[in-house]
């Protein structure tokens, strides 16, 4: 079947409704009005002959043919999409908006510091960022790029290195110290309380992991508090709730770091570098490109 204008806008709608879930919200993000998105959905379907979405009166499922499109069409409409975008560029300014998704560390230690001076120097370039600490199939859900751990990654992605490896670090207050003592060793861990961290994309507190000897080591602790945000674990910390884990860059950039005292340091865990990664073709477009350059070109000065 040829390529048509009139398909490659269907498939648009079609990725779009399949990455918000919905008509109204690939409406919005297309600038469309509700009806004209049903009926695009509507000329695809017919096209390819067989339902693309089961409709119930909540929600759009995905049919296995949907999904089986939405696979086979996500990197060539992508690809499509920055062949035109790159053309389009020649000669202009970057502007348009980049859509990125990082884990709350990732936003602290690599975008938050260089928000303002990103802004000064591509005014014309907008900045849309989603916090998630899982892991984003990011052509799936229509993110430019994504931030994470190692470089791993799918077919047809590229990875451009931001940090080295850190250390995951142990604190506590001088408070709590003066009220438990210092661990000594992990043995000593069982006399003490952890500050929690659960996952916001599953049900389960993440397990405190040190290093001895090369190896890793699982420690089970009691929590006095669990949380999912990395400032909560700060101002428990500095309240004497318990032992609380911050990424040495994290704790860096805190005003009042000297109040954590660290502990345990001799067996703290190391984590990989952190990468950002992107479709292998989105550097055609200039908005994409200026950030990705910018966010390497920064955090290889830091």
């Amino acid at each position: 079947m040829p390529m048509d204008n009139a398909l490659y806008g269907q498939l648009t709608v079609f990725h779009a409704i399949a990455a918000e879930g919905s008509i109204a919200g690939a409406a919005r993000h297309l600038g469309l009005g509700s009806p004209a998105v049903s009926k695009s959905l509507k000329a695809l379907e017919e096209t390819m002959g067989v339902p693309l979405f089961n409709r119930t009166t909540r929600r759009l499922e995905i049919t296995e043919a949907g999904q089986m499109l939405f696979n086979r069409s996500a990197d060539a409409l992508q690809s499509l999409r920055f062949a035109v975008e790159s053309v389009q560029d020649l000669g202009q300014t970057p502007s348009g908006t980049v859509r990125i998704t990082v884990a709350r560390f990732a936003y602290l230690t690599v975008l938050k510091p260089l928000l303002g001076l990103f802004c000064k120097s591509y005014p014309q370039i907008n900045l849309e960022i989603s916090l998630y600490d899982g892991t984003v199939d990011i052509l799936q859900q229509g993110f430019d790029m994504g931030i994470r751990f190692g470089d791993r990654l799918e077919e047809g992605m590229v990875a451009r290195r931001l940090m080295d490896p850190f250390r995951e670090g142990l604190y506590v207050s001088e408070d709590y110290i003066d009220r438990h003592g210092p661990p000594s060793n992990p043995a000593d861990l069982s006399n003490h309380k952890l500050i929690g961290y659960r996952y916001t994309t599953a049900n389960r507190v993440l397990p405190l992991i040190l290093e001895q000897d090369g190896e890793e080591l699982t420690i089970e602790m009691p929590s006095r508090l669990v949380t999912n945000d990395i400032e909560i674990i700060c101002d428990a910390v500095r309240q004497g709730f318990g032992i609380g884990r911050l990424f040495e860059p994290i704790h860096a950039s805190l005003p009042d770091k000297h109040v954590f005292v660290p502990v345990l340091e001799p067996y703290w865990r190391t984590y990989p570098p952190v990468y950002l990664y992107f479709p292998q073709n989105s550097q055609r477009a200039k908005r994409i490109r200026a950030l990705i350059d910018f966010l390497v070109e920064n955090m290889r000065r830091t």
